[in-house]
């Protein structure tokens, strides 16, 4: 099973991409995602033209996932296809554009799919500017049929970047923790899907609980809690090989694992003698830091982009609040001080913004705020939503939300959701049962 998935995500990158000609069209067609809320832009996304049946089938399903990324971003939204006045095969060979605006399109995808000689699947596209009667960008991919999913997510990532001038995040992957079972004996799994809920997989059995996954920068190994054999220990999971190896055998329990952004340390909380603290593990020569040291528990940490900082929650004001150290962990500061208690904190890719869970009155709150301090907003509330993990762009949040039981110990449904940093588009990511702790993997595939 690790195999099968180490071989999509090999193929995503072995993709070979061609840029077709371009027409030079500047800035005719924009989304400006730096504003509070943007109206979706309206975009038609059509069926990919092909000659047989199989290259149809392959078309109608490339577009249906392009269609449903850009939806699902909430920056576009996709016309109906019954709308459409213009069919496939005429569209192969020209827009009309007048056919277009009728139905009041701004951009329009279209493209073309077909096997080689070889075996492979040949795709590819086109966006149209509607107004300006401008290409704005066009680019063909050659892959294994089975990786036409990920070619549609790479698409999409294309077409975000073009409208938006930012990297997409489509062509990625979640890991994360499925849960089954009833609540007093609760089977949690380390799960994998796409960023859609798509190609999911469960990567363990179930036999150990398991917590707190999180990719590495080179999307081939995880790193995460296990409770082996009632042990509370940090693991990594090697994706290619399918190999579990434990971190390294300290005399305490050792938790909260991350990868450092270069992806060559794992940085980490182990508690012994009481106290907890933040390590740092060298992953080859398997040296070990210990960057905090003070009475209070110090846990949670997550570096900048650039490695330079480290921020990490701590009770040493009396209350759990959220501090920044340089990477040696020295020039200790706080930098949250609203009511409540701060958790789980984790930096932007961007380096622009730590996302946080907030605990105040008895409500949860996911929030975000800049490296000083500054500028906290809340995002999202609820009876109990906790663990976020940002895009790789630093757009986007995933966290995941637990709803209250009844008395009788139902409901208690614990679900992931998405939402943009301006606080709007919160979506749920579909899972076969209740998912929690998401982690978002770097973009597989850049474009």
């Amino acid at each position: 099973m690790t195999h099968r998935f180490l071989a999509r995500i090999t193929v995503a990158f072995a993709l070979l991409f061609t840029v077709l000609a371009v027409q030079d069209a500047r800035a005719e067609l924009e989304i400006d995602i730096t504003r509070g809320v943007a109206e979706p832009m309206p975009i038609a996304v059509t069926d990919f033209f092909g000659e047989g049946k199989g290259e149809k089938s392959f078309g109608a399903n490339i577009a249906g996932v392009i269609a449903a990324d850009l939806e699902r971003s909430g920056l576009f939204r996709p016309a109906d296809k019954k709308a459409f006045i213009q069919d496939a095969a005429s569209l192969n060979v020209l827009p009309r554009f007048g056919d277009w605006r009728i139905i009041n399109v701004q951009a329009l995808v279209q493209g073309r799919v077909e096997m080689t000689v070889d075996g492979r699947l040949r795709v590819e596209f086109r966006l149209w500017d509607v107004l300006a009667e401008k290409q704005m960008v066009g680019l063909a991919y050659f892959t294994i049929p089975s990786n036409w999913r990920s070619v549609a997510h790479i698409i999409s990532d294309a077409i975000y970047k073009r409208i938006t001038g930012e990297d997409g995040y489509f062509d990625t992957r979640i890991v994360y923790i499925a849960e089954s079972g009833p609540k007093t004996k609760r089977v949690k799994r380390l799960a994998i899907m796409d960023q859609d809920g798509e190609r999911h997989q469960y990567l363990t059995a179930g036999s150990d609980l398991v917590l707190t996954p999180r990719f590495s920068p080179t999307l081939q190994e995880i790193t995460y809690l296990s409770y082996y054999k009632g042990v509370p220990r940090v693991y990594i999971f090697n994706i290619d090989s399918g190999r579990h190896e434990i971190l390294g055998e300290f005399p305490g329990m050792t938790f909260a694992p991350r990868f450092s952004p270069d992806g060559k340390s794992v940085i980490f909380s182990m508690s012994k003698d009481g106290n907890s603290e933040v390590y740092i593990m060298d992953l080859a020569t398997r040296s070990v830091r210990q960057l905090t040291k003070h009475s209070a528990i110090d846990t949670s940490p997550s570096m900048s982009p650039d490695g330079g900082q480290v921020v990490f929650n701590s009770d040493r004001s009396g209350s759990q609040q959220l501090y920044v150290a340089d990477r040696f962990g020295n020039d200790v500061k706080r930098i949250s001080f609203q009511k409540g208690k701060y958790a789980t904190p984790v930096w932007s890719p961007r380096g622009d913004l730590i996302a946080f869970t907030r605990i105040h009155e008895g409500e949860f709150y996911i929030g975000v705020m800049r490296p000083d301090g500054s500028g906290e907003r809340l995002l999202t509330k609820g009876f109990l939503v906790e663990a976020p993990t940002w895009s790789p762009n630093g757009r986007v949040l995933m966290f995941f939300r637990q709803e209250p039981s009844d008395q009788l110990g139902r409901g208690g449904k614990t679900r992931i959701f998405s939402i943009d940093i301006t606080g709007h588009n919160e979506r749920e990511v579909i899972t076969p049962e209740d998912a929690s702790d998401p982690a978002w993997s770097p973009l597989i595939h850049s474009n």
